[in-house]
């Protein structure tokens, strides 16, 4: 029985979701005598770790101290956190350039025409979400200014300080605008800063986070939307990557990048940022009833827009056309679904709207390139 270390910090919901992953790769494989504490992510290196008889370790080094520790013991390891410290060990994470697109993408098409990010310079990945997203806003012809902060709050003054300098950026943003947080904290913090400013939310500026920390999406004022990281996968293959590292197989040339998970809506994304109430109407009939076998005619009937209204409108704000937006939203909720569910194709299809799997099984290969069983698979922990 291999003898592990796993060096996560419990403080936090991503570091509990690698946990989560480990635990189940460790059960569908031979078991470990796994030593695992309560940890903060900045927590010193453990008194115990110099003189450990051990086989392997996972750690999220938090400094280039306890990256040193670690790597004194000599034992295969993993890194899940950051590669900025001087260490040798194989890292297993997840694709900040991506999470800066998928938040772009996600805010476009809700029609947002103004942006802001508000990041940290703390780490290299919160560098590389925000820049990923001011480049993706840039490719569409927009401008995307950026708050940069480069501490945490942790007194009072100083976070007076913080909050007063979030006050007076928000207010010069022109609205509506969507503003991209590199993290639940930074958005938590930018929705009081909201609040204090008076500022309506979701409707002149909407905010999402990253990370998906359940307690501060909920704990936010309105909830906040964010970005599924998929912690739970990112454990399980940082411990297939340590299995086979102490079965004698060569590591990684390459860092292991997950694709992130999704976009978890709440309230405060809830709108779509168009100043005809007609139109907004009938894109947020589409958003709500698209999978209940929405169609144009449906809209017409419920909207008073007129069929080349509503087709000028949604290709002007869009960039398609009412019925492919429906689709977008059908094929979008689809694969949520093969993400998140075991439901077989044809309940999809039938969640979808889509009459039968053969169709729906074109539809989605033909937006994402590939079947939906083959990104059922990729999705699910290597």
């Amino acid at each position: 029985m291999k003898h592990v270390a796993l060096l996560i910090e419990t403080s936090r919901a991503y570091g509990r979701d690698i946990l989560l992953g480990v635990r189940r790769y460790i059960s569908e494989h031979k078991p470990w005598s796994v030593f695992v504490e309560v940890r903060d992510l900045e927590s010193r290196p453990p008194s115990w770790l110099r003189n450990w008889d051990g086989d392997g370790i996972l750690a999220r080094s938090g400094s280039q101290t306890m990256a040193n520790a670690v790597k004194a013991v000599g034992v295969p390891t993993v890194e899940l956190r950051a590669t900025r410290f001087v260490h040798a060990f194989p890292f297993v994470g997840i694709n900040n350039q991506s999470i800066g697109r998928l938040c772009a993408d996600y805010l476009l098409d809700l029609g947002f025409r103004n942006f802001g990010v508000y990041g940290l310079t703390t780490e290299t990945f919160f560098e590389q979400r925000r820049d990923s997203f001011i480049q993706a806003i840039a490719d569409q012809g927009y401008q995307c200014p950026s708050l940069n902060q480069s501490f945490n709050s942790e007194r009072p003054n100083q976070w007076e300080r913080q909050q007063a300098n979030l006050v007076t950026w928000l207010k010069a943003l022109p609205k509506p605008a969507a503003v991209m947080a590199c993290t639940d904290q930074l958005g938590f913090w930018l929705l009081d800063a909201c609040l204090r400013a008076k500022i309506s939310v979701p409707d002149e500026i909407a905010v999402i986070g990253v990370e998906n920390d359940q307690t501060l999406c909920e704990m936010s004022s309105p909830p906040m939307t964010s970005v599924r990281l998929g912690g739970d996968r990112i454990g399980y293959e940082a411990a297939k990557q340590l299995d086979r590292l102490m079965r004698g197989c060569k590591k990684p040339t390459h860092p292991i990048l997950l694709e992130p998970q999704g976009v978890c809506i709440r309230r405060s994304t809830d709108t779509v940022a168009v100043a005809d109430p007609m139109l907004s109407q009938a894109i947020r009939m589409i958003h709500k009833h698209a999978c209940d076998g929405l169609r144009v005619s449906d809209i017409l009937q419920s909207v008073p827009l007129s069929r080349s209204s509503l087709e000028r409108g949604c290709r002007e704000l869009l960039g398609r056309s009412p019925t492919a937006e429906i689709n977008r939203v059908r094929l979008q909720r689809a694969r949520d679904l093969l993400r998140d569910t075991d439901l077989t194709l044809e309940a999809i299809a039938t969640r979808t709207a889509f009459a039968q799997v053969h169709y729906f099984s074109h539809s989605f290969k033909s937006k994402y390139g590939v079947p939906p069983g083959t990104y059922r698979k990729s999705t699910r922990s290597p």
